[in-house]
């Protein structure tokens, strides 16, 4: 009885070191993407490149100085363009807002309507561009651009931390010159005064981790 007990123990102790060595380099393959990737940066992230052409579904005022009836607000159509008053269509696709208002200038003043006409474009929404907050956040998505959106606001726009946020472990992800980096953001150092919010650019992705407990 006690050969066939230890022939038993045996096997089965034999059975877990099989399972084991064939589990380790399982879990060490499965580890080792995350392990090799580069921690994210901490610090305010650098804007570089960033895109303020316009394009469909952007919404942006004309001002037009001293020509009230000039005045007012545009959405960008599906076709890229604008119907101005007095000028007509005109395409506005991947133009910057300097740009707009320079060529809404010389179609006033090539048409004969205004002498010297002086013009501003300020853009009100960049519907084309976006950026998405995800995790613990009440409403994950991704929401239009604004001039001078910040992460603060990107993430009131998601409705506010969840109660399991990881509100320091914030990870803003953002695209500068073709290669995707990585900042670790902590928003109580800008709720609470010690660091700057900042700026998003078009394509960035916040992510707010849940609090491991």
């Amino acid at each position: 009885m006690r050969a066939s007990s230890t022939s038993c123990l045996s096997r089965a102790s034999l059975r877990h070191r099989i399972a084991a060595w064939v589990l380790i380099p399982t879990l060490a393959s499965a580890f080792a993407p995350a392990c090799g990737s580069a921690p994210p940066s901490s610090g305010v992230p650098e804007v570089a490149g960033n895109d303020t052409t316009l394009g469909a579904g952007d919404v942006f005022d004309v001002r037009v100085f001293g020509e009230e009836e000039l005045t007012g607000s545009y959405r960008v159509a599906q076709d890229g363009s604008i119907d101005f008053p007095l000028i007509g269509r005109i395409a506005v696709q991947a133009l910057e807002p300097t740009a707009i208002a320079d060529l809404i200038t010389a179609r006033l003043h090539d048409g004969g309507i205004l002498v010297n006409p002086h013009i501003s474009v300020l853009v009100r929404e960049y519907n084309s561009k976006r950026v998405s907050v995800l995790g613990s956040v009440a409403r994950p998505g991704t929401f239009a651009m604004s001039a001078g959106l910040t992460l603060v606001q990107a993430i009131s726009l998601a409705g506010g931390f969840t109660s399991l946020a990881s509100r320091n472990d914030i990870v803003v992800t953002r695209r500068v010159n073709g290669e995707l980096r990585r900042y670790r953001v902590r928003a109580d150092d800008v709720t609470e005064g010690r660091s700057d919010d900042f700026a998003l650019g078009a394509g960035d992705t916040i992510y707010v981790p849940e609090r491991v407990f």
